[in-house]
């Protein structure tokens, strides 16, 4: 099973080196990473096209932003199976692509625990993403897997088609909504930190973006699962992440 891998850049020249390494340094062979460049004016370009690998794909032309490169993601790759890392997160280890495709020779889609973490250096973790097997009700009880470790088989990106550019923060959540509650496909956990994310991201940095994320997945229930004006994933998708603060201090 060949993985894909989309990382979408723009200006990213500090930290996608350990995003590049993190990709190189997996135990999985059959892989390819797909670098989709919003034309950066930094180091970006450069520090891609030094890495002489067979296994990266670069392409950088202007776009429409994160979700508008995605597409262009969603177009190119040639694997069985794809999912996306950010350019500023990394694969937790070495056996994270491996642990991907035992997880899809099962189910169609695979999760994972995800770490928040400080910076790369470090590793300080200030936040911990456990993932959970899919309840009965799935996105309507404030569940959702965590999108940096969701990798789906083509037939699944196939069945769910684009990402929404009308949603700004959280065509994302959209997206694994759609490939969840929508067409049937079977999911599972795989029980292990997958990737290590930068905190700060575009959904995750600060109490306005906190809110603009859940009043777009808001309406994303709303167009696809019949919620009404409030529901309980309002109230229960932000509850749920308390507790990743609080462990964030314990040992996993």
């Amino acid at each position: 099973m060949k993985i894909s891998v989309l990382t979408v850049c723009w200006n990213s020249a500090a930290t996608i080196r350990h995003t590049i390494d993190s990709f190189l340094a997996q135990d999985y062979g059959d892989k390819e990473l797909v670098v989709i460049d919003g034309n950066s004016s930094d180091e970006t370009l450069s520090i891609v096209r030094s890495y002489p690998s067979n296994h990266i794909r670069l392409v950088s032309e202007p776009d429409s932003g994160m979700y508008d490169a995605l597409n262009k993601g969603l177009r190119l790759y040639i694997g069985d199976a794809v999912g996306v890392l950010n350019s500023d997160d990394c694969f937790h280890d070495r056996t994270v692509l491996g642990r991907i495709s035992a997880g899809l020779e099962t189910a169609d889609i695979v999760h994972g625990d995800l770490d928040f973490v400080e910076d790369h250096l470090s590793k300080r973790v200030v936040r911990r993403w456990r993932a959970a097997a899919r309840p009965a009700k799935g996105f309507r009880t404030g569940w959702m897997p965590a999108h940096p470790t969701f990798y789906v088989r083509r037939k699944v990106a196939d069945a769910v088609g684009a990402f929404d550019l009308s949603l700004k923060v959280a065509s994302d959540y959209d997206w694994m909504l759609r490939a969840v509650e929508l067409h049937g496909f079977q999911t599972a956990a795989t029980g292990h930190v997958l990737v290590d994310m930068m905190q700060g991201g575009k959904s995750t940095n600060g109490i306005r973006s906190q809110v603009g994320h859940n009043i777009e997945a808001l309406h994303s229930r709303r167009k696809w699962l019949g919620a009404g004006a409030v529901d309980y994933a309002l109230i229960a998708k932000p509850a749920r992440k308390i507790g990743q603060f609080i462990t964030a201090g314990r040992r996993p």
